[in-house]
């Protein structure tokens, strides 16, 4: 809207009138971006969903046949959906938080007054005060400055402070570092440029989960494999002499149907997930998507940002270097430097480690970006000036120290010349005969957890790619100094100007770098994309707007808590307290949750493959379907549900490994394939023994051998058995016999018809299933088992 905006506003701001007028036309800073989705948003994404659609239709016909019990497997939906929906907006509550915490205020100056308001009602035109530390709330341009400078690092990375005079421009998102001064809002809103490069990373994406994935892969083979299936067992419970009536074939063919669905393994890795996200949240780390957990267990490549991860943004004193190590007049002169009142981000570095100065100080030269040197004179020590080696010695090429700065400077450090002379400084001009007495050389300020973090993914077999908008040469010095592999020097890193635009050709250079500088937002996305093509799985962490598109399209964003809202918004985690040495924390728990979640999804599928297996079977026969969907329910419940819920939780420490369905395939067909015809067998085995037993005696004999025969499978994927396991065991089996022992249970709430020879017929065959389970099991299993810590 910059070309609406009046061409001048008066020194003492906008008049309410004024103000009133453009915010009826809508030319305020309220931008309407959001940090998270909507409440509804979220309801409506976790309920409607294919899954919930297929229970939900078998839900509702099971009801009309009248046996309630049959309908349990509903609850399923209901836990399901509920675990998805409060994880969410349990994170949602604490992103809205955050951006409300991190919300700046604006002072404005309107009709002679200064006023403090919301951001969201700046409008264009105003006037707004600018002091050190404050946020710039809109682009606009400079009416007054004071030695202004201006820290764009959270739009464009580079860190060094840009120093501002009447007419430039300012942008949202940046932070005043030193002076003051005043701009006029001339982009506000969507108009903003912080507004425009957040927009598109704002829309919403779900992270891609190779568990999820998985699970959605198997729901849509079963879903088509049921198309075709559920008409033919209908029509054949509808033809079977088993069935007295409609509800007995519905209820037959709803139970065959019920248990090719794994509704069993979606709700695990949901409860998987949250737990790991509740984890997590103590260890000050936000989960907003479930399966974020899991992906950055997959994770084989990490960019990171310079500042906020290997560094906290702060430089600090790094050496000395001198002619004379005992000249007892630098300390004394940094000492009076770093007491200056025109303090800074150089002058604090200095006073942590030069304090009380013995010097008066007679009078000085503040430091300016422009001039690029500060300088104080003594009243008996002469004038000590403290700048830019090329500043204050441009032509000056034959004392040593300047040759040491250059040398030092290629290393990526900052270098700072002290100089002395006898003559006073003027505000624009340096004071003749200057004598380089010492080099202060200064560096950004290391996390105390970088190196270790590094360390961690190093070890783990993760490569790391620096990524950073400031120089090469200062981002290659950091890596240098935190052990980053693949880099020896700070002119090993590459200058992202230099880098091809063609995503193949971009992908050949990555292959073989490891630190980038004066990377643009632009080419941070583009990195990752090159990166994906070659089949890497890329973690993105960041903390300003520049990198926001570049966590959007990253497999995983992460996000540092104390950041710019739109990063935290697109990022699928994020670090509260801005600590990048939580993500070890999170690979663990990522890596616990996917090898725990293929050892339990094993149970998961056996059911499918059983289930689908009887239905194939009766389907071919015109039997009655032998088990009731409330028998489904309890062997779920007992051989499946529990015990894959308490070994989804056990710890676990095996690394990654691709291929999670392709495996758990591997055991689940053959095993489910030996349960089903086993069940089959039983039914048949009693109808033989028992003729005028019918449809009850049939599944009786099959709950049992089912039920054994999944005990049995559960005791193969719990190896070794340790004594919690073999507890766990032993309590599940207690706890069918208590069913098969109770009438009230076995027969009131279950609808089995126990007797002893239906028992000793179902432990034959439930046994002899066992066993040969076992045989493919150490054919097929034990190599996971092997690497998979137990």
């Amino acid at each position: 809207m910059a070309e609406r905006t009046a061409p001048v506003t008066p020194d003492d701001g906008l008049t309410d009138d004024e103000v009133a007028r453009r915010v009826a036309e809508g030319r305020t800073n309220a931008a309407g971006a959001r940090t998270s989705r909507s409440t509804a948003q979220i309801v409506r994404a976790n309920v409607v969903t294919p899954f919930n659609g297929l229970l939900l239709t078998l839900f509702a016909a099971v009801l009309t046949t009248g046996h309630w019990q049959n309908g349990l497997f509903g609850l399923v939906i209901v836990a399901n959906t509920g675990i998805g929906v409060v994880q969410e907006l349990r994170a949602k509550r604490t992103l809205d938080r955050l951006a409300v915490l991190n919300a700046p205020r604006a002072r404005v100056i309107r009709a002679g007054r200064t006023e403090e308001v919301q951001v969201d009602q700046v409008v264009a035109d105003d006037l707004v005060d600018l002091r050190t530390g404050d946020q710039v709330v809109a682009d606009g341009a400079i009416t007054a400055t004071t030695g202004l400078e201006i820290d764009e690092s959270l739009l464009t990375g580079e860190s060094d402070p840009v120093a501002k005079s009447t007419g430039d421009e300012v942008r949202s998102g940046s932070i005043v570092v030193a002076g003051t001064g005043r701009f006029r809002a001339t982009g506000v809103g969507a108009d903003a440029y912080a507004t425009r490069l957040a927009a598109e990373a704002r829309r919403f994406t779900v992270v891609r989960s190779e568990l999820v994935e998985g699970t959605n892969k198997l729901l849509r083979w079963i879903s088509v494999v049921m198309l075709v299936v559920a008409p033919l067992l209908l029509w054949s419970q509808f033809r079977t002499p088993d069935t007295d009536g409609w509800q007995e074939a519905v209820t037959g063919a709803v139970a065959g149907l019920v248990g090719m669905v794994p509704e069993g393994l979606v709700l695990l890795t949901s409860l998987a997930f949250m737990i790991a996200a509740v984890t997590l949240a103590r260890a000050q780390t936000l989960v907003q998507e479930l399966p974020a957990v899991e992906v950055l267990a997959r994770v084989d490549t990490v960019c990171l940002d310079k500042t906020g991860t290997l560094t906290d943004g702060d430089i600090v004193f790094d050496r000395l270097v001198t002619d004379r190590p005992d000249d007892p007049d630098v300390p004394e002169a940094l000492a009076l430097c770093a007491a200056a009142p025109d303090a800074n981000a150089t002058s604090a570095a200095l006073a942590a480690r030069f304090t009380d100065p013995a010097w008066r100080r007679t009078g000085g030269v503040p430091f300016s970006s422009a001039r690029k040197w500060s300088a104080v004179t003594t009243d008996d020590h002469g004038t000590w000036v403290l700048g830019a080696p090329e500043v204050v010695f441009p032509d000056d090429a034959g004392q040593p120290l300047l040759d040491r700065a250059a040398d030092i400077t290629a290393e990526g450090r900052r270098v700072l010349v002290l100089a002395a002379a006898r003559e006073p400084a003027a505000e624009n001009r340096l004071p003749p005969d200057l004598t380089a007495r010492a080099l202060v050389v200064l560096a950004e300020r290391i996390r105390d957890d970088a190196a270790d973090t590094l360390r961690y993914f190093a070890e783990q077999g993760v490569a790391l790619k620096v990524v950073s908008g400031d120089n090469p040469r200062t981002v290659g010095a950091v890596a240098v100094a935190v052990g980053l592999p693949g880099i020896e020097r700070a002119s090993d890193a590459v200058d992202a100007r230099t880098l091809p635009e063609d995503p193949e050709r971009l992908a050949d250079v990555l292959a073989d770098t490891v630190v980038l500088g004066r990377v643009t937002p632009h080419q941070k996305r583009a990195v990752v994309g090159a990166l994906q093509r070659r089949g890497h799985v890329v973690a993105m962490t960041g903390d300003g707007v520049n990198d926001a598109m570049a966590l959007k399209d990253a497999d995983i964003g992460v996000a540092m808590g104390n950041g710019a809202a739109a990063t935290r918004a697109v990022a699928q985690l994020v670090l509260l307290d801005s600590r990048f040495a939580h993500l070890p924390d999170v690979v663990a728990e990522g890596r616990r949750v996917i090898a725990n979640i293929e050892r339990a999804a094993n149970l998961f599928l056996v059911k499918n493959v059983y289930s689908l297996v009887l239905a194939l079977v009766v389907v071919a026969t015109s039997l009655a379907y032998p088990l009731a969907p409330i028998q489904l329910t309890m062997i779920s419940a007992a051989t499946i549900g529990i015990p894959g819920f308490v070994l989804a939780l056990a710890p676990n420490r095996r690394r990654y490994v691709p291929g999670f369905l392709g495996r758990v395939l591997r055991l689940a067909v053959p095993t489910g394939a030996v349960i089903g015809l086993a069940a089959y067998a039983g039914d048949l085995a009693i109808r033989g023994l028992e003729p005028t037993g019918g449809r009850p005696a049939g599944q009786t004999v099959a709950t049992v051998v089912v039920v054994i025969a999944s005990l049995w499978t559960l005791s193969l994927l719990a190896r070794p058995l340790t004594a919690w396991k073999l507890g766990l065991l032993l309590g599940l089996s207690g706890g069918v016999a208590v069913i098969l022992a109770v009438p009230a249970l076995g027969g009131g709430l279950f609808l089995l018809a126990v007797t002893p020879q239906r028992l000793l017929v179902g432990a034959a065959i439930g046994v002899t299933a066992g066993v040969l389970v076992e045989i493919i099991g150490r054919a097929i299993l034990r190599p996971l088992q092997d690497a998979s810590p137990g």
